[in-house]
Protein backbone atom coordinates (compact mmCIF):
# COMPACT_ATOMS: atom_id res chain seq x y z
CA UNK A 1 0.00 0.00 0.00
CA UNK A 2 2.78 2.36 -0.09
CA UNK A 3 1.99 3.51 -3.78
CA UNK A 4 -1.21 4.84 -2.01
CA UNK A 5 0.63 6.11 1.45
CA UNK A 6 4.06 6.05 2.65
CA UNK A 7 4.20 6.72 6.27
CA UNK A 8 7.58 8.89 5.51
CA UNK A 9 5.59 11.22 3.02
CA UNK A 10 6.44 14.87 4.23
CA UNK A 11 2.57 15.77 3.72
CA UNK A 12 2.69 18.99 6.54
CA UNK A 13 5.83 20.02 4.76
CA UNK A 14 3.94 19.84 1.63
CA UNK A 15 0.97 21.59 3.03
CA UNK A 16 2.73 24.20 4.48
CA UNK A 17 5.39 25.00 1.62
CA UNK A 18 2.04 25.09 -0.46
CA UNK A 19 0.73 28.05 1.69
CA UNK A 20 4.48 29.56 1.33
CA UNK A 21 4.28 29.55 -2.15
CA UNK A 22 1.11 30.77 -2.69
CA UNK A 23 1.76 33.47 -0.35
CA UNK A 24 4.43 34.67 -2.05
CA UNK A 25 3.05 34.56 -5.55
CA UNK A 26 0.35 36.82 -4.62
CA UNK A 27 2.76 39.14 -2.86
CA UNK A 28 5.02 38.80 -6.10
CA UNK A 29 2.54 39.41 -8.40
CA UNK A 30 0.76 42.57 -6.26
CA UNK A 31 3.90 44.26 -6.31
CA UNK A 32 5.67 43.39 -10.06
CA UNK A 33 1.49 43.29 -11.31
CA UNK A 34 -0.32 41.11 -13.37
CA UNK A 35 1.20 41.34 -16.32
CA UNK A 36 3.56 38.56 -15.13
CA UNK A 37 1.43 36.19 -16.28
CA UNK A 38 0.06 37.35 -19.25
CA UNK A 39 0.83 35.70 -22.01
CA UNK A 40 1.80 38.57 -25.00
CA UNK A 41 4.66 36.95 -26.07
CA UNK A 42 6.69 33.39 -26.34
CA UNK A 43 8.91 34.31 -23.56
CA UNK A 44 5.59 35.17 -21.31
CA UNK A 45 4.38 31.46 -21.84
CA UNK A 46 8.10 30.06 -21.13
CA UNK A 47 8.11 31.81 -17.94
CA UNK A 48 4.72 30.67 -16.83
CA UNK A 49 5.72 27.52 -17.26
CA UNK A 50 9.33 27.74 -15.99
CA UNK A 51 6.97 28.83 -12.62
CA UNK A 52 4.42 26.24 -12.76
CA UNK A 53 7.23 23.23 -12.82
CA UNK A 54 9.32 25.36 -9.88
CA UNK A 55 6.36 25.30 -7.62
CA UNK A 56 6.17 21.54 -8.70
CA UNK A 57 9.03 20.81 -7.48
CA UNK A 58 9.36 22.90 -4.23
CA UNK A 59 5.97 21.32 -3.45
CA UNK A 60 7.18 17.89 -3.90
CA UNK A 61 10.42 18.44 -2.02
CA UNK A 62 12.62 17.94 -4.74
CA UNK A 63 13.77 21.56 -3.78
CA UNK A 64 13.88 23.70 -0.54
CA UNK A 65 10.58 26.40 -0.06
CA UNK A 66 13.26 29.05 -0.03
CA UNK A 67 14.87 27.63 -2.93
CA UNK A 68 11.49 27.87 -4.68
CA UNK A 69 10.58 31.07 -3.79
CA UNK A 70 13.52 32.93 -4.91
CA UNK A 71 13.23 31.09 -8.35
CA UNK A 72 9.99 32.22 -8.68
CA UNK A 73 10.72 35.77 -7.52
CA UNK A 74 13.76 36.38 -9.53
CA UNK A 75 11.54 34.52 -12.86
CA UNK A 76 8.74 37.25 -11.92
CA UNK A 77 11.62 40.13 -11.64
CA UNK A 78 12.93 39.11 -15.22
CA UNK A 79 9.50 39.46 -16.65
CA UNK A 80 8.99 42.46 -15.36
CA UNK A 81 12.58 43.62 -16.51
CA UNK A 82 12.04 42.48 -20.07
CA UNK A 83 8.78 44.20 -20.09
CA UNK A 84 9.96 47.53 -19.28
CA UNK A 85 12.98 46.94 -21.48
CA UNK A 86 10.58 46.15 -24.65
CA UNK A 87 8.88 49.62 -24.09
CA UNK A 88 11.94 51.38 -23.79
CA UNK A 89 14.00 49.68 -26.99
CA UNK A 90 12.09 49.00 -29.59
CA UNK A 91 14.78 47.01 -31.81
CA UNK A 92 14.72 44.44 -28.26
CA UNK A 93 11.06 44.36 -28.66
CA UNK A 94 11.46 43.13 -32.31
CA UNK A 95 14.35 40.62 -31.41
CA UNK A 96 12.46 38.82 -28.93
CA UNK A 97 8.71 39.29 -29.96
CA UNK A 98 6.98 37.72 -32.76
CA UNK A 99 4.92 40.02 -34.56
CA UNK A 100 1.40 38.95 -35.73
CA UNK A 101 0.63 37.48 -39.00
CA UNK A 102 -2.79 38.48 -41.30
CA UNK A 103 -4.12 34.34 -42.49
CA UNK A 104 -7.36 36.10 -43.62
CA UNK A 105 -7.93 39.68 -45.21
CA UNK A 106 -11.19 39.99 -45.09
CA UNK A 107 -13.03 36.80 -46.85
CA UNK A 108 -10.03 35.98 -48.90
CA UNK A 109 -7.59 33.12 -47.09
CA UNK A 110 -3.64 34.12 -47.70
CA UNK A 111 -2.15 30.52 -48.53
CA UNK A 112 1.40 32.27 -48.34
CA UNK A 113 1.05 33.17 -44.86
CA UNK A 114 -0.99 29.75 -43.42
CA UNK A 115 2.07 28.16 -45.32
CA UNK A 116 5.07 30.61 -43.62
CA UNK A 117 2.99 30.04 -40.12
CA UNK A 118 2.32 26.25 -40.86
CA UNK A 119 -1.49 26.37 -40.86
CA UNK A 120 -3.07 23.92 -42.31
CA UNK A 121 -6.66 25.31 -44.11
CA UNK A 122 -8.50 22.68 -42.03
CA UNK A 123 -7.00 24.31 -38.68
CA UNK A 124 -7.90 27.88 -40.14
CA UNK A 125 -11.37 26.77 -40.95
CA UNK A 126 -12.05 25.26 -37.36
CA UNK A 127 -11.06 28.30 -36.24
CA UNK A 128 -13.85 30.10 -38.30
CA UNK A 129 -16.02 27.74 -36.27
CA UNK A 130 -15.07 28.25 -33.23
CA UNK A 131 -16.18 32.09 -33.93
CA UNK A 132 -19.56 31.01 -35.26
CA UNK A 133 -19.02 31.98 -39.03
CA UNK A 134 -20.61 30.60 -41.42
CA UNK A 135 -19.43 32.93 -44.59
CA UNK A 136 -16.29 34.03 -45.61
CA UNK A 137 -17.75 37.29 -46.13
CA UNK A 138 -18.55 37.56 -42.71
CA UNK A 139 -14.76 37.31 -42.13
CA UNK A 140 -12.91 40.87 -41.74
CA UNK A 141 -9.75 39.43 -40.50
CA UNK A 142 -7.99 36.29 -39.41
CA UNK A 143 -4.78 37.15 -37.33
CA UNK A 144 -1.68 34.71 -35.75
CA UNK A 145 -1.46 36.59 -33.07
CA UNK A 146 2.41 36.96 -31.45
CA UNK A 147 1.49 34.47 -28.83
CA UNK A 148 0.21 31.56 -31.33
CA UNK A 149 -3.36 32.53 -30.36
CA UNK A 150 -5.73 32.69 -33.81
CA UNK A 151 -7.93 35.90 -33.56
CA UNK A 152 -11.15 35.65 -35.86
CA UNK A 153 -12.45 38.77 -36.49
CA UNK A 154 -15.92 38.99 -38.46
CA UNK A 155 -19.39 40.37 -38.57
CA UNK A 156 -22.45 39.27 -39.72
CA UNK A 157 -23.84 42.63 -40.94
CA UNK A 158 -21.17 42.78 -43.97
CA UNK A 159 -21.79 46.66 -43.77
CA UNK A 160 -19.78 46.90 -41.18
CA UNK A 161 -16.16 47.95 -41.52
CA UNK A 162 -12.92 46.93 -39.83
CA UNK A 163 -11.16 49.41 -37.99
CA UNK A 164 -7.76 49.43 -39.28
CA UNK A 165 -6.68 50.51 -36.14
CA UNK A 166 -7.00 46.63 -34.60
CA UNK A 167 -4.65 45.54 -37.22
CA UNK A 168 -2.28 47.54 -36.26
CA UNK A 169 1.13 45.94 -35.82
CA UNK A 170 -0.01 42.91 -37.72
CA UNK A 171 2.19 41.45 -41.47
CA UNK A 172 0.04 40.83 -44.03
CA UNK A 173 3.08 40.09 -46.22
CA UNK A 174 5.69 37.36 -44.53
CA UNK A 175 8.08 39.83 -46.19
CA UNK A 176 7.57 42.76 -44.03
Amino acid sequence: MEWIYDMTDPLWETAAASFIIFIVIIVATRIIGLRSFAKFTAYDFAFTVAIGSIISSTLTSSTSVVHGAVAIVSLLLLTFIFSFLQRAFKKLSSLISNKPLLLMDGGEILHENLKYARIEKTQLIAKLREANVIDYSQVKAVVLEATGDISVLHSSDEAVELNQELLEGVRKNIDN
